[in-house]
């Protein structure tokens, strides 16, 4: 039969239960889409799944902070998050930021840190998505 990238067997009950059970914790960008067109200010929802939203210095598991990754690329996961007009922090646990951006092409990506800044260590990021700010 056909197998997908995890190697499950396509449709096999076994792969169906089986990916259930591992819903790995994602984060991702609700707003904008990747492609819009937006105005200034411009307001970037953050999306998380299976993990929680604390505010940095708060040492509970399976919970994490927002960064906002703007026209930079991802950090080294190792070391806490630099923090700068590329890499804003979100330490109070907001899920929701607004920002002012020149106009022209960006790229935003969030990567969720820990009570200290530190990514997770099976790191939690999203997609980079690329936006147009007129």
């Amino acid at each position: 039969g056909i197998r997908d990238g995890a190697g499950c067997l396509v449709g096999s009950e076994l792969c169906i239960r089986d990916r259930a059970g591992t819903d790995k914790p994602s984060a991702y960008i609700v707003s904008p889409v990747d492609g819009a067109t937006v105005d200034n200010p411009v307001v970037v929802v953050f999306g998380l799944k299976g993990f929680g939203v604390a505010p940095a210095g708060t040492m509970k598991e399976k919970t994490g902070h927002h960064h906002l990754i703007i026209d930079a690329p991802l950090p080294d996961l190792s070391q806490p998050i630099p923090a700068n007009d590329n890499y804003r922090h979100f330490g109070g646990g907001q899920t929701q930021t607004s920002v002012e951006l020149a106009p022209g092409t960006h790229t935003l990506q969030i990567l969720l840190g820990d009570h200290a800044h530190v990514p997770h260590e099976q790191p939690i990021y999203s997609e980079v998505i690329t936006i147009n700010v007129r």
